[in-house]
């Protein structure tokens, strides 16, 4: 909501601006300029990227104006999750979760959480990282590269949209020269007719070069930033699902471990800890 109305007010203000100069709005309305930019544009970005970024750029687009895609239930599901695996493994040993990890579709604890059971990268970095503490004796000190490098394989991946978008809206300013030169191309070619319709070839350059950098500056670098916004705060829930685990494998019990986890959630997301406590007891 907060994108809308930050792309009403960079609209809001030029156009009323523009006409609080005494400008004409008509002289603005140049559709073949936003051809060339546009078209130019994209072209570029269907280059210079592969098809798997193309449709995740256009799913990050749709995605920002929705808000995180982690809002503060699926935390507190996250950790009430890991709070009864690790009960479970702390009583049983983690050989007891090996049914669960190894199909978690048909897992009598992962079913009671379907946001997550339906989520296969949160779903599968959970059971990854329980399946190696489960058939392996490794430390922690060992355990916890391995997930700092599959976060930020992930962090990367997640973070190509907005790159991607970055990437366009350096370009577009040139794109704009590009539309003005070849608007000053068609003025040159009139020179010597009526002098007025010289002057609107010359505001229709004109106009190019304002469109590149208002596309540029005033949308699709606030979009890839808004994106890129998303994606650090969307990741952080592989951080909280990291320390929990990694605390658990240090020896320390599971209330203590989910403590640790829960101080990485984001703080306006974070549930309280008598709220988490009393959450844990209904749970039992």
């Amino acid at each position: 909501m907060l994108i809308i109305v930050g792309f009403i007010v960079v609209i809001a203000s030029v156009i009323g601006g523009f006409l609080g100069s005494h400008g004409r709005l008509g002289a603005l309305f140049q559709p073949f300029e936003f051809v060339i930019i546009g078209g130019a544009a994209l072209g570029a970005f269907l280059v210079a990227n592969p098809v798997k970024v193309v449709k995740e750029t256009l799913a990050a687009v749709l995605g920002v104006f929705k808000g995180p895609r982690y809002k503060s239930e699926d935390y507190l599901g996250a950790l009430t999750l890991l709070y009864e695996l690790l009960n479970r493994a702390r009583k049983e040993g983690f050989m007891a979760l090996e049914s669960h990890v190894e199909n978690p579709s048909e897992s009598s604890i992962f079913g009671n959480y379907p946001t997550i059971q339906g989520d296969h990268h949160l779903l599968d970095f959970i059971t990854d990282c329980l399946r190696l503490m489960i058939g392996s004796n490794i430390e922690p000190h060992e355990l916890e590269p391995l997930l700092e490098l599959e976060l930020e394989k992930h962090h990367h991946e997640a973070l190509a949209p907005a790159h991607a978008l970055t990437k366009v809206a350096d370009s577009l300013p040139g794109f704009g020269i590009v539309a003005a030169v070849l608007g000053i191309v068609i003025t040159m070619g009139s020179i010597g007719g009526d002098i007025a319709q010289v002057g609107a070839h010359v505001a229709g350059a004109l106009v190019g070069t304002f469109l590149g950098i208002l596309l540029a500056y005033g949308f699709v670098a606030p979009l890839a930033s808004a994106i890129e916004a998303r994606a650090e705060q969307d990741s952080r829930i592989y951080e909280t699902v990291k320390t929990a685990l990694i605390a658990s494998l240090r020896g320390y019990p599971p209330k203590i471990a989910l403590e640790f986890a829960r101080k990485t959630v984001p703080t306006e997301l974070r549930p309280g800890f008598l709220e988490f406590e009393q959450h844990l007891k209904n749970i039992k």
